[in-house]
């Protein structure tokens, strides 16, 4: 990857006698590429809290220092989720005008993806955050897609104006007040038809609703090839349709949108599945780069400040 951007500059944090005995095992040697020493690891299973009052040298607190003391424009870590929200928010702080940081991630769609947050960073969320998030969303989905008046949605439980707890309630009035493009309620089911370029929900609800539509598509695809592995026919129709089922494994591969961003934090971390392989992991790379050239905690605390003049 460091060989298709002549401006890329890499940072490898952790333990540098296993880093070098990697990087020489796949034969990169490269100038752009170093090593920054970190003594520590934060465990997979490790609380927070003891990631960030007793690792103080791990490789995530460091890589995350980095980008603190301005060494890095941005952090990719496959690491330990909450210990990475915990870090990041201790280390870099939120943006003025941002109570709490949250998950964003882009979800496939009929039509092209649909970014959600938050993710599982905030169980319980007021209407002001979810209309911090709205504008955090907002800035993302016009960076990244360039969509000049994003389409923000809340999720509910219906799209009637009377659906919906208190909280969400608020945050509707919050947004209808507000100058973002706001389109109303969204359920669940309709995510997929790309209705809303941006959808804003609380950190239980949105996790919950995203793990639902991850298990639904390992249904399609186990219930697909059970098909086309019974009997004689099953397999020649299954050898036939080749060709458009890979096409549909593809746009359905939870790869292609590795790279949660932990928006509202004044610098960019870029969250990898755990299990990311190269090609799932060059994703989240790119997303880092493509917010870093975008400039994304700049231009929400613009549209933040915006929002506040009116």
């Amino acid at each position: 990857m460091v060989g298709e951007h002549p401006g890329l500059r890499v940072v490898l944090v952790g333990q540098g006698a296993v880093i070098s005995r990697h990087l020489q095992a796949s034969g990169l040697q490269d100038e752009r590429v170093r090593i920054q020493e970190a003594s520590q690891v934060v465990g997979m299973d490790e609380s927070p809290a003891d990631a960030l009052r007793k690792k103080k040298d791990s490789s995530l607190r460091v890589a995350v220092n980095l980008v603190k003391e301005g060494q890095a424009d941005a952090c990719v870590s496959a690491g330990n989720t909450g210990a990475l929200m915990a870090t990041s928010r201790f280390v870099l702080k939120t943006l003025p005008g941002i109570d709490r940081p949250a998950i964003m991630v882009p979800v496939p769609t009929m039509h092209g993806r649909t970014y959600m947050l938050d993710l599982g960073a905030n169980a319980d969320c007021t209407a002001e955050h979810l209309f911090q998030f709205a504008v955090m969303g907002s800035v993302v989905a016009s960076g990244v897609e360039n969509i000049e008046f994003p389409r923000i949605a809340l999720l509910n439980i219906g799209e009637e104006d009377i659906k919906g707890n208190d909280t969400v309630k608020q945050a509707a009035a919050l947004l209808s007040a507000s100058h973002m493009n706001y389109v109303g309620y969204i359920e669940a089911d309709r995510i997929p038809d790309q209705r809303a370029d941006v959808v804003v929900c609380d950190g239980f609800t949105g996790n919950v609703a995203l793990k639902s539509m991850e298990g639904t598509a390992r249904l399609v695809r186990h219930f697909l090839r059970e098909e086309f592995t019974r009997g004689i026919y099953g397999r020649l129709a299954g050898l036939a349709a080749r060709p458009v089922l890979r096409s549909l494994a593809g746009k359905l591969d939870p790869r292609r949108y590795n790279g949660a961003s932990l928006v509202g934090l004044d610098g960019i971390v870029i969250k990898s599945h755990g299990g990311a392989d190269e090609f799932a992991f060059r994703q989240a790379l790119n997303t880092a780069m493509l917010e870093v050239s975008k400039q994304v905690p700049a231009q929400i605390r613009r549209l933040l400040d915006e929002q506040q003049a009116h």
